[in-house]
């Protein structure tokens, strides 16, 4: 198994987090992972994507040069990365950002990530929203492993944030549980 993962969007909106965490959980789970982060120089607002490839074998690249899933938190971010994805690729967009009229002939999960984050009180929770809805449809890690990362990123003054990120990671899962799969490819 190996699964090529880019995560994009915005800076500020949690995806190298997101990302750190996820091949934090891999490893613990005893996969092979790579990373490689890439942002602009702003703090916040500008691009932001993470290369992430998680396998039971060896990896020798750590560069997504075609992604088996692509999450993009906001419009430009997509329309920058959209071709990085073949045609049996998995599409998670932010549909609170990101609208896609004609998406490509991929499977295409539509999550409210902002909404549900706002919802919950804490927008930046967006990016466990996408990981919960992520790892539901992938099942990559177990989500206890996932959940053991998160606790440890969240100590100190940041300790209060794990239960809201807990209930947002939940809160993904149950929306694709719920049947909220928006398009597949024509065949």
């Amino acid at each position: 198994m190996t699964e090529k993962i880019m995560l994009v969007g915005y800076g500020g909106q949690g995806m190298m987090l997101f990302g750190r965490l996820l091949a934090q959980a891999a490893m613990l789970d005893g996969k092979y992972v790579t990373f490689f982060p890439s942002y602009g120089t702003e703090v916040r607002g500008g691009s932001a994507c993470y290369h992430l490839i998680v396998s039971t074998g060896e990896i020798y690249s750590p560069v997504v040069e075609e992604a088996d899933t692509l999450i993009a938190m906001n419009q430009p971010s997509y329309i920058k990365l959209k071709d990085f994805m073949k045609p049996d690729s998995l599409l998670l967009l932010n549909s609170s950002m990101v609208n896609v009229e004609d998406p490509p002939q991929v499977k295409v999960y539509r999550i409210p990530a902002t909404e549900i984050a706002n919802e919950l009180g804490n927008v930046v929770a967006s990016n466990m929203v996408m990981m919960g809805a992520y790892n539901y449809i992938k099942e990559i890690i177990p989500t206890h492993l996932f959940l053991n990362c998160l606790e440890n990123a969240l100590r100190g003054k940041k300790a209060a944030l794990y239960e809201i990120n807990k209930l947002a990671l939940e809160r993904g899962e149950n929306y694709v549980r719920n049947g909220n799969l928006i398009s597949l490819p024509a065949e």
